[in-house]
């Protein structure tokens, strides 16, 4: 793994801090109604990108994942103004302003969604590294889920497939306590989820999701062990969202005691508190560093406003008529 240094720390605190107050604007805008549809937060689970990125060759390595999808893109390299025209469901968006807030992609930074289907996207991340490992490319996938996704059937199937095919694919579950409104002591006979990767005999671990260091040294360990062709890993990022599920969420299911008590933990705040702790910059710095993102995001708000909607002929670009279908009897008639 690459040397965490006091450079490193100070990234991740831009990063981090970019990542909070970026959401936090889409979060105003959504009630401006200036964002429509869903939207999905991921105040509180920012650990999780930045000891991933750390991890990872970014000239190579892949992340799919679930529907919480503006900041994991972003920290691949995907410029984040791209991601709000996208959220605003403009033709400068990531998606061309038709994918909108749970469907970001980027071919070029190597992030393959944003997907809507709860758990939609484990297969597709396996499918991902058995082409890698097909066409012999040095590449391992990183395919993120939640812990409610980890109740779907498919999951058991590609775990099974990963390694009996040896596949180099890191299966992470964002553990954020809720799938949903509905906690794992409700839905899951198995609280400790990483022990469902040991049915498989897959190396599996619980992570700290609050510590970019702990995640990145885990992570690293199951990539190096996924290129050299050994295999998955499954890891349980132990997370907490801040926010409701999505923000039509009114969070009836958790105490407000409860979200203070996991605020204390705020990977942000512990990562600042570090950083000031070790002498390593002066809150004056800090400061200038955060008033600095603050109009990076207004930049990326106002590059938004100012793009163009797709017009209704693009919209049809997308949508494709198939004359030959090569599976269908041509021959076949449909009528009553």
């Amino acid at each position: 793994m690459k040397e965490i240094t006091t450079k490193t720390y100070l990234k991740w605190f831009r990063d981090m801090f970019f990542w909070r107050k970026f959401e936090d604007k889409c979060r105003s805008l959504y009630l401006k109604k200036k964002i429509r549809g869903f939207l999905h937060l991921y105040n509180g689970q920012e650990a999780v990108p930045a000891g991933l990125t750390h991890a990872m060759d970014m000239s190579k390595d892949k992340i799919i994942t679930a529907y919480r999808c503006h900041i994991l893109p972003i920290s691949m390299g995907v410029d984040p103004k791209k991601i709000m025209a996208e959220l605003f469901g403009k033709k400068t968006g990531t998606s061309h302003g038709m994918g909108g807030s749970m469907h970001i992609f980027s071919k070029e930074h190597r992030f393959y969604g944003g997907h809507g289907i709860v758990g939609g996207q484990i297969p597709l991340g396996a499918g991902i590294a058995f082409a890698d490992k097909y066409f012999n490319r040095d590449s391992v996938t990183i395919t993120l889920m939640g812990d409610g996704a980890v109740r779907q059937g498919s999951l058991h199937e590609t775990f099974n497939m990963a390694m009996i095919w040896k596949l180099p694919v890191v299966f992470i579950c964002e553990n954020n306590k809720y799938a949903m409104g509905t906690s794992i002591k409700r839905s899951s006979n198995v609280e400790d989820i990483y022990k469902i990767g040991l049915a498989y005999r897959m190396p599996s671990y619980s992570v700290d999701g609050m510590d970019p260091e702990k995640i990145a040294k885990a992570t690293s360990i199951a990539i190096e062990r996924a290129r050299n062709g050994k295999g998955s890993t499954f890891l349980d990022i132990k997370t907490y969202r801040f926010r409701g599920h999505s923000m039509s969420d009114s969070e009836s299911y958790r105490t407000k005691h409860e979200v203070s008590f996991y605020k204390k933990n705020d990977p942000i705040l512990k990562l600042k508190y570090f950083i000031l702790k070790n002498k390593w910059e002066t809150i004056e710095k800090l400061n200038v560093i955060e008033n600095k993102v603050k109009k990076d995001i207004d930049y990326c708000v106002e590059f938004a406003e100012k793009s163009d909607y797709p017009s209704l002929d693009e919209m049809y670009d997308v949508v494709y008529n198939e004359k030959n279908y090569p599976f269908i009897d041509k021959e076949l008639k449909f009528s009553n």
